[in-house]
């Protein structure tokens, strides 16, 4: 049985249509998607909560724990000495480039904030990173609205905000910027505003190394509609052509800066190989999933295993209800880089964060629920999130 049945056939983007001025549409967007925002921060506050009574129990500060916990400290050493800081000062002696594997977008951000905003850099970090997921909500709405209705956009955002590592969107780490761009990057496709999504494609992929997965959503259907112009000999639109051309600038400007800073044109990918982390489609996964079948592990490994399972069910999902094009090549390229990388499995699903489109079918599901069985699903995923959040900060030795 297909979960969303009522889903667009084929990717069939929306006309922008003449009508109030910008200012006007913009507040009239923002009260559509109040309750959606209301949701998103209240299932965030919550979690927040309960990891800071956790943290003040066992007498860590949370501001601490969300700013300078794993990737965060590296950011943070990023924005005080920037990409050139001594190695005796970087958190891991001996690794005095790897620092270069971590993308300029929100260390940059974080400076300028800090300038106009002079609030310290640690507050800056979590400020920037809790706006961005809240903008980022705010654009998976609406496109859920866009596509589906005003319930399933509300649905949609519930569920991003209440998955199992959603306690990243509160600290101090680039996916909730990178998502910020990368949803309204893919609003901005679906509703052939070119130049908007090509310029937002490449700031996300200046946010994160998956970024780039924007910029492949925005050239694939760029090119499925100069094709299908094409077919219907009809005129080719340039702005189309040059959002496309937009799209990857700032990913491949950042390769191509540390491939100078390095020497090497491929300087990037060796400082992600002395990270560990190295691409070879899958088998490092499969190999380690393959492990844990007869070896013991950590809660977070098999609670990662799960949901990388769940993920792949949800793509297959939404590839047989034919959601639009552009969020499945997303999505799909998001599920490749995630999976096909060696090392940090227990961290795959903070890499599939950023992969909203999965959502979809169960969004559409969850919007035609009966109440109760509504409310009680949420109740269920809110408790899941909560508590595991608060474990994976908390107690659990691993990364997220």
């Amino acid at each position: 049985m297909r979960v969303c049945a009522a889903g667009p056939v084929s990717f069939s983007p929306l006309p922008v249509a003449a009508g109030p001025p910008p200012a006007a549409r913009l507040r009239a967007a923002l009260r559509r998607a109040a309750p959606a925002l209301v949701v998103f921060g209240a299932a965030r506050a919550t979690g927040l909560l309960l990891m800071s009574l956790w943290a003040w129990q066992g007498g860590r500060h949370p501001r601490s724990v969300l700013a300078l916990e794993w990737d965060g400290r590296w950011y943070y050493r990023i924005v005080e000495w920037g990409y050139h800081l001594p190695a005796d000062s970087v958190p891991l002696p001996g690794f005095a480039s790897e620092k270069l594997a971590f993308f300029p977008l929100y260390p940059g951000l974080i400076r300028v904030v800090d300038a106009v905003l002079p609030i310290g850099d640690l507050n800056a970090a979590l400020f920037i990173s809790w706006v961005s997921a809240g903008v980022a909500a705010w654009g998976i709405y609406a496109i859920g609205e866009l596509l589906y209705g005003r319930r399933t956009g509300i649905a949609l955002v519930l569920l991003w905000g209440l998955l199992p590592h959603a306690i990243v969107l509160t600290m101090a780490y680039a996916e909730p910027l990178m998502t910020a761009f990368a949803a309204w990057a893919l609003y901005a496709v679906l509703t052939r505003r070119w130049l908007a999504a090509g310029t937002l494609a490449a700031l996300a992929g200046l946010a994160r190394p998956n970024g780039i997965a924007v910029a492949a959503a925005v050239s694939v259907a760029v090119t499925a509609i100069a094709w299908r112009r094409h077919r219907a000999h009809e005129p080719q639109d340039g702005h189309a052509w040059i959002g496309a051309a937009l799209a990857p600038l700032g990913w491949l400007g950042y390769i191509a800066w540390v491939g100078v800073q390095t020497g090497d044109p491929l300087g990037y990918f060796a400082i992600e190989s002395r990270w560990g982390s190295r691409f070879d489609f899958g088998q490092y996964a499969a190999h380690y999933i393959a492990g844990l079948v007869t070896g013991r592990n950590r809660l977070a490994v098999y609670a990662a295993v799960a949901i990388v399972g769940v993920s792949l069910l949800l793509l297959v999902l939404a590839v047989l209800d034919r959601v639009p094009l552009p969020l499945l090549v997303y999505t799909a390229v998001l599920t490749l880089i995630a999976l096909g990388g060696t090392d940090y499995f227990q961290s795959k699903p903070r890499f599939l964060l950023p992969a909203f489109p999965l959502l979809i079918p169960l969004a559409i599901a969850l919007s035609r629920a009966r109440p109760r069985t509504a409310c009680l699903a949420v109740a269920a995923l809110a408790s899941i999130s909560f508590f595991y959040g608060t474990y994976l900060l908390l107690v659990s030795p691993l990364a997220p």
